[in-house]
């Protein structure tokens, strides 16, 4: 029989966009514990963050910081030694740490940089905690939690719809690329599909035969999605889907965040 693991985003996807509250995906997140089937977050959210939901998901896989920029695997939770592979690994407490994103003092440079070429961004590293706070609906516990970044930098741009194109080729002559989720994130050549790709070789080294399915709800999430067996989309809080989203197959969940998440799971996963 074939294994499942399950891929997610979270804020808009998991969590509700507001509240940040997981509340209406319990009934489908309690299922897939029950029968034992991995849920590896995947998000733009660094690990501090991503440890605090861990913990009151009772969640304890491997987890992907930053859209992509690092992956977080509990030493020993794979039979093999995830450190013979090609890649940039480090022990950090209780993490095997698979480096994909840039350093986070070249992304801080590059901020100065392009604000020094006339484009008017401020990124997370410029904030303190209350105007993070602000900007995201965060307590300032967690605001604080926003800022401790390592390989993705999160930035606003005043009148974005008139500079975004000049600012994306500004950004890629430097050799960085950026995404979209709530913000602009400034990142390396990593993304949330090159680590899902990675963690899924480890599982099929694990058990062989396997499915993989993919929850998301915006564009930072398409790598991710294309990486799956099958994907699905949550609605926006506005009811809508977002249009920039099109892959093959894209299942469309009905409903805003986590209650599209749960029905998706529990229609599509827990009924395989």
């Amino acid at each position: 029989m074939k294994k499942t693991v399950v891929f997610t985003d979270l804020d808009g996807t998991l969590l509700d966009y507001s509240t940040y509250s997981f509340e209406k995906a319990f009934p489908a997140l309690l299922s897939l514990r029950q029968r034992g089937i991995p849920l590896v977050i995947c998000s733009s959210k660094t690990r501090s963050e991503i440890e605090h939901y861990r913990e009151k998901l009772e969640n304890h896989h491997p987890f992907i910081v930053e859209n992509g920029g690092g992956i977080f695997i509990p030493v020993g939770y794979f039979d093999f030694d995830v450190k013979s592979g090609a890649y940039d690994i480090s022990e950090e407490d209780d993490y095997c740490v698979l480096r994909l994103g840039a350093r986070y003092s070249v992304l801080r440079r590059a901020i100065g940089d392009l604000r020094g070429e006339g484009f008017p961004v401020r990124g997370f590293g410029d904030m303190p905690a209350e105007e993070v706070a602000a900007l995201t609906g965060l307590s300032l516990e967690k605001a604080a939690m926003a800022k401790e970044r390592h390989f993705d930098e999160p930035f606003i741009l005043i009148d974005s719809g008139r500079q975004a194109k000049d600012l994306r080729r500004a950004i890629e002559q430097k050799g960085l690329t950026f995404t979209e989720g709530r913000f602009f994130h400034l990142l390396g050549n990593s993304d949330k599909g090159k680590a899902v790709s990675i963690l899924i070789s480890f599982y099929r080294r694990q058990f062989g035969d396997l499915t993989t399915f993919g929850l998301g709800d915006g564009p930072n999430d398409i790598p991710m999605l294309r990486e799956v067996d099958q994907a699905a989309i949550v609605q926006r809080p506005d009811g809508s889907y977002d249009s920039r989203i099109d892959i093959p197959k894209l299942i469309k969940a009905e409903g805003i965040g986590p209650g599209g998440w749960n029905r998706a799971v529990e229609e599509l996963i827990l009924s395989v």
